[in-house]
Order: structure tokens, then sequence, then C-alpha cells
């Protein structure tokens, strides 16, 4: 029984001394590094960079697009009415479309407003001088709720306003929105492109970096080869290694992503100001945060894995 209860009690502490390998094993890995600071810091910023241009896009397209939808849900209906509509006409017409319940505002915008605004933000004054009269009509500006701010909606909304038969012509004034959406969109697609590529030259980059490393321990790893070393034990420091360049260098990817929204928010508040408006840009998120973590991590494990792996079946006999 004494037997037994002593191999129980080492095969319970088998985690525990695993555990403690690996951590002794990515300490050493990490001490290795530091013992070389300046071909350390050059590795890590390269992968830095590789990992904070995408994610850096990623982050402008995800501010890029909440403004769009910020615009999209402000904007409204533009009727134009027929000329023949004078301004009372429209006053009565308004109060009708104020009783729907997919309308929530409706302005009336008379010809003198309408002109005095073109002319304001035109600079054609000198035409609209030259004219005999005043060619704008009366206009509609119409603003739905925010629960009828979905397409299909809106669509359903323009189509009983052109039904109108005082309605000449109606405008959408998020149609651009859309089309500044779907431009949104094909960046993003470009950002995942990018991503792509550049996770492939991190790969290369890590396991170029490992590479040199094995190289300069050629004669300890045939020693632990000679001793009978299996392959995951020579592999492990390396791997560690591969590990710690990946999870630095998304340390200062984060870092920089988040210096470069530091540096622009002034600008983009400027820019807000001068439109009447507040745009704080959104940050790092702690899921986009440990996405640029996580990746770089991944990434040099897996680029230091394969050079490890290449490495050990090079040099197998024949």
């Amino acid at each position: 029984m004494t037997g037994r209860r002593r191999r129980t009690a080492r095969l319970h502490e088998l985690p525990k001394v695993w555990l403690r390998h690996q951590a002794q094993n990515a300490l050493a890995a990490l001490g290795r590094l530091l013992r070389t600071p300046l071909p350390t810091l050059m590795t890590v910023a390269m992968l830095g960079v590789a990992i904070a241009l995408p994610g850096g896009l990623f982050v402008v397209t995800i501010n890029i697009k909440a403004l769009a939808v910020g615009w999209e849900r402000d904007a409204a209906l533009s009727v134009f009415l027929v000329p023949s509509v004078v301004e009372a006409d429209a006053e009565r017409l308004a109060a009708r479309l104020r009783e729907r319940r997919d309308v929530a505002e409706v302005r009336v915008i008379g010809r003198d407003e309408a002109l005095a605004e073109f002319r304001a933000y035109s600079g054609l004054e000198d035409v609209l001088a030259g004219l005999p009269g005043n060619p704008l009509p009366v206009v509609l500006s119409i603003v739905p709720p925010p629960a009828a701010g979905d397409a299909a909606a809106l669509e359903g909304l323009a189509a009983a306003l052109e039904r109108l038969p005082e309605t000449d012509l109606v405008r959408h004034d998020a149609d651009w929105v859309h089309r500044f959406q779907a431009l949104v969109e094909l960046a993003q697609r470009g950002v995942s492109i990018l991503a792509s590529v550049l996770g492939l030259a991190l790969l290369l980059i890590v396991g170029n970096t490992i590479r040199l490393e094995i190289e300069n321990r050629r004669d300890e790893i045939r020693i632990q080869e000679l001793v009978g070393a299996t392959n995951a034990f020579i592999r492990r420091p390396f791997v560690y290694a591969g590990l710690w360049y990946g999870l630095l260098g998304g340390l200062v990817a984060c870092l920089l992503v988040i210096v470069g929204l530091l540096l622009i928010q002034a600008p983009v508040s400027r820019v807000a100001s001068l439109y009447q408006a507040d745009f704080p840009l959104i940050g790092l998120s702690l899921p986009v945060l440990a996405a640029m973590l996580g990746i770089g991590t991944l990434l040099g494990y897996l680029g230091s894995w394969l050079a490890v792996s290449w490495h050990l079946r090079a040099s197998k006999p024949e």
C-alpha cells in the first residue's frame, strides 16, 4: 500500500513538474532575448509594424463606418414639390405628412430660404442675380423616426412620397452614405488581404530569426541529439523564443495604434467642430487588442516551430 501511495503521489506531481519545466524554459528563452537587446529590439519592431499596419487600418475603417452610420441616422428625405405648389399648400401637405407613423419631423423650406442657402453655399451670386426670378421650388425636409431608419422602411416612405400629386422629385440624403459604406466595405476587404500578406511576412521574419539562432547554437543541438534528446526537447526553447517575439511584437503594435489614434484625435475633433459635430474616435476595444496580441503570438509560434522542424528534418542522417 505504501508503494502504491508513493506512485499515486508522484503521478499527482507530474502536472506541477511539467508546468514548472515549461515556465523555466519560457523564462530562459526570455533571458536569452534580453541578453541580445539590439537584435531583439529590431526584430520586435519589425513584427510590431507588420501587425500595427493592418490593425491600425482596421480601427480606422471601424471609425469611418461608425461615422457613416451616424450620417445615415441623421439623414432626411428631401421632397421637391412641383413649381405650381406655393408655401401655403406646402404647409397643409406637411401637416398631413406629420400624421404618418413613419414621419418624425417635416420642415418646409420656402423658395426664398432655399435661394438664400443656395446663394450662400454655391458661390454663384452673379449668376443668380441675372435670373429673372427664383427658379427653386418649395422643398419638404422629412426626417423619419429612428425605428423606421432601415433601408426597406425608407424606400417605402420614399415611394409613398413620390406618388403624391404635389411631388416632383424625392431625394434621399443617405444615398451617398450607402455608396460611402460600400467603399468602406471594400476597404475592409483590402485590409483583410493586406493582413494576410503581412502575416506571411511575419512568419518569414520569425522563421529567419529563429533559423539564425539555431545556426548559432548548432553545436549545442548536436550534443543534445547525441545524448538522446527528443525533438520536442530541442524544439521547446526556440518555440518559446518565437512566442516571446510574437507577444512583444503584438504589444508594440498595440502601442503604435494607440499612439496613432491619440495623434489624430485633435485634428479629427477640429474637422468635426467645423460641421458642428463631435466625433470621438473609437479606440482599441478589448477584442481587437486580444486579437492583435493573439495573432502576433500565434504567428511567432508557427514561424519558430516551422524553422526548428525544418532544421530537425534536414539534420537527420539518411
